[in-house]
């Protein structure tokens, strides 16, 4: 890998890390998850929709409405919302240790959908170590009340398995900027009503309103430019692994910034989870040069 091709990398390890941090200390604040996506959302249209029109990627995705409105609500709309509702009982942490399990659901609906026929009995070992890393973070880290929390979590793994999905077999030949910049304009669109009601009866403090600038302007905006812009360097396959390194940021901000426990539990569960990543994800090199080769782009939304 190239020296930019890293510093892109590790960016966006970093980028794609710090959401859960962020949308923590706004959710503390008081401010309602339906507000939250409304406001990051509405940040990252005032910046991605300018550069889409000014690349001409608007009107080429007009004929795919119904796939963009698709992608949209599982990509973007619905995981949005969930997360942030999750961290009003959830340490960020551990919401962004639980979301590792995104590419366990990639490889088990890659199976089920016939595009992945190379299950075999090493990467059926490699999903069973992760979901008992899985098992463990939520047996040793969350309360019989949180339950509901740790679910909404498991739904948003399950969406963000299935965005890029799209992505790669229905909006394939679209602008990829295109798709993103319509599908943060959609659901400031659809939460306007609800966030407008949901208001906080005082203004945020400035760690509120920082962290929701932050949301919109870096985790949204600029994440897809670098996002996009790590794909044309090192390609799609490659770009992807940094699913590995994101919890990692996410545990060490939330135990150094907010002062989250770093229990046995969290670190064992963690690790299992990345051995199981490792032999579920791992593909043998001819296989994985022919899929560098031929596969499309995927977006993964945070």
């Amino acid at each position: 890998m190239s020296r930019r091709g890293w510093a892109l990398f590790i960016a966006m390890c970093l980028i794609w890390g710090i959401p859960y941090l962020l949308i923590k200390v706004a959710v503390t604040d008081g401010i309602s998850p339906v507000t939250l996506v409304f406001l990051r959302t509405v940040v990252g249209a005032l910046i991605l929709v300018p550069i889409a029109a000014a690349r001409g990627s608007l009107v080429p995705v007009l004929p795919y409405w119904k796939w963009i409105v698709a992608y949209t609500a599982i990509e973007v709309a619905l995981p949005w919302f969930l997360v942030s509702d999750a961290e009003v009982r959830l340490s960020s942490s551990l919401t962004g240790l639980l979301i590792a399990a995104t590419p366990f659901a990639g490889v088990v609906l890659g199976r089920l959908t016939g595009s992945d026929d190379r299950f075999d009995a090493r990467r059926l070992f490699g999903l069973v170590v992760g979901f008992i890393g899985v098992g463990a973070l939520v047996g040793f880290n969350v309360s019989v009340n949180d339950f509901g929390a740790a679910g909404e979590i498991g739904l948003v793994a399950i969406c963000y398995a299935v965005g890029p999905m799209i992505v790669s077999r229905r909006l394939s030949n679209v602008p990829n900027i295109g798709v993103v910049a319509v599908s943060v304009v959609l659901p400031a669109i659809v939460y306007a009503p609800l966030a407008l009601t949901h208001l906080p009866s005082a203004i945020p403090s400035p760690q509120a309103l920082l962290a929701i600038g932050l949301l919109g302007v870096v985790c949204t905006a600029l994440a897809f430019l670098i996002f996009f812009a790590l794909i044309g360097e090192v390609g799609p396959v490659r770009a992807t692994t940094i699913t590995y390194v994101n919890p990692v940021v996410a545990l060490a901000l939330g135990v150094t910034l907010l002062g989250e426990p770093l229990t046995i539990g969290a670190v064992g569960g963690f690790a299992l989870i990345v051995i199981g990543l490792f032999l579920a994800t791992r593909r043998p090199k001819r296989a994985a040069a022919t899929v560098e080769k031929a596969d499309e782009p995927l977006v993964e939304a945070r």
